[in-house]
């Protein structure tokens, strides 16, 4: 199995636009474990209609929980019980693009965290984070909790205006890749957001599997 799971510091920075970017490049499937949240569009949804991927490469959620809660406060509030060990990576013949639910912290259960499924499954992980004030602390935090894990960190994905120093001292620091930095775009549609991913990211850096920080 060869693919990454994408991650983010926080809820709500970019990180769903982002893996869209990234599954379309790769000509990848794209995977939503848990969704918590089904009011509007689903993350699923909106990966296929920015990524350009066809309707089959959009693989189906594990769990849909309709609270926009944490996904053990989703579950619990209709009754349902997450099983994290059946949490199991799909068989695909693509690349895997993994989408987590907020950070690496955030609780399946009252037991486990996504950050543990991270670990059983082995895949690198990249780490999306913002640009804005507090960035620093909760990006160096959660690389912290990566790697007391033993996750494989592939990188960093900034999303947001420029902050060179903020970005640089995460990339020093947290001894990780600075992958590239996602703008804030007017308009996300397919061919804008494909566009400001290859004026930012170098595909390289996703396709060699010998690359590590």
């Amino acid at each position: 199995m060869t693919g990454y799971i994408v991650t983010g510091t926080d809820t709500g920075i970019g990180k769903t636009m982002f893996a869209a970017a990234l599954a379309g490049a790769l000509d990848a499937a794209y995977w939503k474990p848990v969704q918590s949240g089904l009011e509007g569009e689903t993350d699923s949804q909106v990966v296929q209609r920015l990524s350009g991927l066809a309707p089959d490469r959009i693989l189906p959620e594990a769990y849909q929980l309709a609270m926009p809660a944490s996904p053990h406060r989703a579950a619990e509030a209709e009754g349902i019980a997450i099983d994290p060990d059946a949490l199991v990576l799909p068989a695909t013949t693509r690349p895997l693009v993994v989408e987590g639910a907020g950070g690496p912290l955030v609780p399946l259960t009252r037991r486990r965290l996504f950050a543990d499924v991270f670990a059983a499954w082995g895949l690198p992980v990249i780490l999306c984070a913002r640009t804005s004030l507090g960035t620093i602390n909760h990006t160096l935090l959660a690389i912290e909790a990566l790697s007391r894990r033993g996750i494989v960190l592939h990188g960093v994905a900034f999303i947001g205006d420029a902050n060179e120093d903020s970005e640089q001292i995460i990339a020093d620091l947290g001894g990780t890749r600075r992958l590239g930095r996602l703008p804030h775009l007017p308009e996300v549609t397919p061919v804008a957001l494909k566009a400001a991913f290859a004026a930012a990211f170098t595909l390289d850096d996703f396709r060699r599997e010998d690359l590590r920080p």
